[in-house]
């Protein structure tokens, strides 16, 4: 960009804006009264002015990169609202339509070719430029973490918390836009503005820092986070008891960064308290299924990570699975299936009560499946179980499975579990005893 002047980018801004303008214009959009924020007017005055800046004297004044970025940063601010707008439902920006994001990103992929060669380049030259204004814009409406009702209100009387909302969008589609390597370079400006928006009271600006955070764990490795690591998973643990709306992201995120910050170590604190303030949520609504899927499906890591330290939570974990096991949803129940196994495989449930109770409610959901559709998934997943088990604990098997031996609905299981005798049982490749 050595060579560009004030009046060519000016020129060039306001051409591949056009379309966007244009759109817009012509885009129906009445903002709703209690938002008092009219994000079709934030657009518009994203776009460059249509009237040219005044002719500088000659020669001709050549921008720096500098000056050239802040020329570029009010357009690249509309885009990202307008390119984030594709994964969002919110009544801010629900209202886009898809050839206003199209244009959005057509413009911003026109500047950073012309004068960046690729989109990821110009992002990474752009975010020392907007995070902090969008930091700025998320504080806006904040409030101190342990504020009240009250100070919600004062919080949105100083300014609408629709601004915080569109800022937090921003920065999550500016930082999705990273990758490795070059997300590691600049976690130093993203880790607080994404923090600024996860310590946000609105759901619906935490659950763009909880993505942002996603992403960044993702694409980055414990060393590259430092010191920000542990404060992240102390601000996402916090907020494991949020909102359902952001649940799936906290669970994700939470899992993400424990086994990330502290591997091979299930020893870490870390690792009780998100076990622990996760099932505390899930033990206060056990029978809410989008809660439950979510933490079935990302859960999975921090299992494996944990060992046989998972015997420590049994009393909380087997519950909830006896109860999900008899799902009306196939999802549940196959997933639960897959996790038990999973708990089965790495504890050999050593020692514990739940055994004969496991194989009980085993028997009584295969007879169940009968009547379900997704019958031979949950019977494969059952049978795979239930011979886990006759290895890790024959005798205890045997005597459990005794009450079932003339059951003739249960003769294929028995034949499954119960063929060539098995040798000596063998012990769980996983650490040390608890």
């Amino acid at each position: 960009m050595s060579n560009t002047t004030s009046a060519d980018l000016h020129s060039r801004l306001l051409r591949v804006s056009e379309p966007i303008a244009e759109i817009l214009r012509r885009t129906q959009y009445t903002p709703q009264e209690s938002s008092k924020v009219s994000t079709k007017d934030i657009l518009l005055s994203l776009l460059p002015n249509t009237s040219p800046p005044p002719p500088p004297p000659p020669p001709p004044r050549l921008l720096d990169e500098e000056q050239s970025l802040a020329s570029i940063k009010s357009l690249a601010l509309a885009c990202a609202l307008l390119s984030s707008s594709r994964s969002s439902a919110h009544e801010l920006l629900s209202w886009i339509p898809e050839s206003l994001s199209v244009a959005g990103e057509s413009a911003f992929s026109e500047i950073a070719r012309d004068y960046f060669s690729e989109n990821k380049r110009l992002v990474i030259e752009l975010l020392p430029v907007v995070l902090p204004e969008l930091k700025d814009g998320i504080e806006g409406s904040s409030m101190g973490k342990d504020g009240d009702a009250e100070d919600v209100s004062a919080a949105m009387a100083r300014k609408p918390v629709g601004y915080a909302i569109l800022a937090s969008h921003q920065l999550m589609w500016f930082v999705t836009q990273v990758d490795k390597p070059n997300l590691a370079k600049v976690c130093n400006l993203v880790v607080p503005c994404a923090l600024t928006a996860l310590d946000h009271w609105s759901p619906d600006v935490k659950r763009q820092g909880v993505i942002s955070f996603v992403h960044l764990a993702k694409t980055t490795s414990s060393g590259d986070l430092g010191s920000y690591g542990d404060v992240v998973l102390d601000a996402c643990c916090q907020n494991i008891a949020s909102d359902d709306e952001i649940w799936i992201h906290v669970v994700e995120l939470s899992v993400l960064l424990v086994t990330k910050l502290h591997p091979n170590n299930p020893r870490s604190s870390w690792y009780e308290k998100v076990m622990n303030e996760m099932l505390g949520h899930l033990e206060r609504q056990p029978r809410n299924k989008e809660r439950r899927i979510a933490w079935l499906t990302f859960v999975e890591p921090l299992l494996n990570s944990l060992g046989l330290f998972l015997l420590a939570h049994f009393r909380r974990i087997f519950p909830l699975f006896f109860q999900w096991m008899h799902s009306d949803d196939g999802e549940t129940v196959l997933l639960v299936l897959e996790r038990v196994e999973t708990v089965v495989r790495l504890t050999w449930i050593r020692n514990s009560p739940v055994f004969t109770r496991l194989v009980e409610e085993l028997v009584s959901l295969y007879k169940e499946s009968s009547m379900r559709k997704e019958r031979d998934e949950i019977r494969i997943l059952i049978l795979r179980i239930l011979k886990l088990l006759r290895e890790c604990k024959r005798l205890q098997f045997e005597s459990a499975w005794r009450q079932y031996q003339e059951d003739p609905n249960l003769s294929m299981v028995e034949e499954y579990i119960c063929g060539p005798a098995l040798s000596e049982p063998r012990e769980p490749l996983v650490g040390s005893a608890v």
